[in-house]
């Protein structure tokens, strides 16, 4: 593990001792002063990645806890996919998939997960809580019950009933609350403060970030270089915040000669942290953002993005930028990436296609470039959102003629 050197807050730049504070720098309040982990850079990295770990334990020497606090399950380690067909389409240099579907609880949510119980169980805390649209709370749930440890999730009254059914089963305390995201994020904020729960939630707590940037080592190490582009899907902003400083620690490390640039994509209807991004572009500060967020794309129904601060200027020093997608845009996504790549993926874990053809449309990206799309959740997460409006199979006779019949009709 590496000791942090500091907290830093994200928008006055005040350092506190590590582990004083837990979640946002007092002056400037959350989520406006949300906090990054800094790290001393003058110390070496020996075993990095330690080659006698398999998952994302080995890149401690660039993580705030080492895995002797971690719980069983093992985050990490996706499989990096190429994509040469669509590739050769899209004119584009090369293009892969990693694909965090495959994670323990089948989002890419567990790698800020493992970190954060990991750090709740170094603190000596004794419970951990969580706001999510569904996502992060299966996931908590899940490394909770890996560490039998007592976990309490607030999600909107519409999360997707498989990922309720996930919290269930692992044995979470699920408060649904009447009313929508923003709200279960505020209420959990206020329970964790009362009864002195360490919060997991997104946006809120830095250690899930700094489990985030552990795809960007792993793609890294897979492809032994960067890729020229990264894109990833956008809610509260911690994923790609997480992506980014993952590739900005391997180029300050003196590990990658170059950052790629990062492409965040957001539903069109729930655009709050692209609308900041655009903002700022135009030379205005990153203000917290609040919007109507109206999307089917669950994992990203955000209206104010706690880590918006972070997501925008991390995705700046990338040089990368944003992008929407509408509904039906991230649904033929989600189709086309299950039909054509055999990834199934909500239709937030679909999106980073859905950009990706917008920015080879409109020219951001072209024939040099190679690029990675992180697939951040599991078709299964919500299989009816991916499957609406498409016709039921046929139900036949069971007999060989019925079969013969189908086929013909389907030819």
């Amino acid at each position: 593990m590496a000791e942090p050197k500091a907290f830093r807050c994200v928008t006055c730049g005040r350092e506190f001792p590590p582990w004083s504070v837990d979640y946002f720098c007092p002056r400037c309040g959350f989520p406006a002063g949300n906090l990054e982990v800094l790290y001393d850079r003058d110390k070496p990295l020996r075993h990095f990645p330690d080659p006698t770990r398999f998952s994302l334990w080995r890149y401690g020497e660039l993580l705030p806890v080492g895995e002797e606090h971690a719980v069983r399950l093992r985050a990490g380690g996706t499989p990096l996919y190429p994509w040469a067909q669509a590739a050769e389409e899209l004119g584009l240099g090369a293009l892969w998939i990693k694909d965090d579907t495959l994670q323990p609880t089948a989002s890419c949510k567990d790698r800020g997960t493992a970190v954060t119980v990991a750090v709740a169980k170094r603190l000596g805390r004794k419970a951990l809580a969580c706001a999510s649209t569904g996502n992060a709370a299966s996931s908590l749930a899940g490394f909770c019950a890996a560490g039998g440890i007592p976990c309490y999730i607030f999600v909107p009254k519409n999360a997707p009933a498989p990922k309720i059914a996930q919290l269930v089963a692992f044995g979470a305390f699920v408060f649904r609350v009447d009313g929508n995201y923003d709200q279960a994020f505020a209420l959990a904020l206020a329970a964790s403060q009362e009864f002195g729960w360490y919060n997991r939630s997104d946006g809120l707590n830095p250690m899930v970030v700094e489990g985030n940037k552990t795809v960007a080592f792993e793609i890294w190490e897979e492809l032994g270089d960067v890729p020229e582009a990264v894109v990833v899907a956008v809610g509260d902003g911690a994923v790609i915040a997480g992506v980014c400083k993952g590739f900005l620690e391997l180029k300050e490390a003196g590990l990658a000669p170059r950052v790629p640039k990062v492409f965040g994509v957001q539903a069109a209807g729930a655009a709050a942290v692209a609308h900041a991004f655009a903002r700022f572009q135009r030379g205005e500060p990153i203000l917290p953002a609040e919007e109507p967020a109206e999307t089917l794309a669950d994992s990203i129904r955000v209206g104010k993005p706690a880590d918006v601060v972070k997501a925008v200027k991390y995705v700046a020093e990338t040089g990368g930028g944003y992008v929407t997608a509408s509904d039906p845009e991230l649904l033929s996504a989600a189709r086309e990436l299950a039909r054509r790549a055999g990834v199934f993926a909500e239709p937030s874990g679909a999106a980073p296609y859905a950009a990706l053809l917008r920015l080879v449309r409109e020219g951001a990206l072209g024939q040099k470039d190679r690029v990675v799309l992180i697939i951040t959740g599991s078709g299964l997460k919500d299989p009816q959102g991916v499957t609406r409006d498409l016709p039921e199979p046929p139900l036949i006779r069971p007999d060989l003629r019925a079969v013969r019949e189908a086929v013909e009709r389907c030819a």
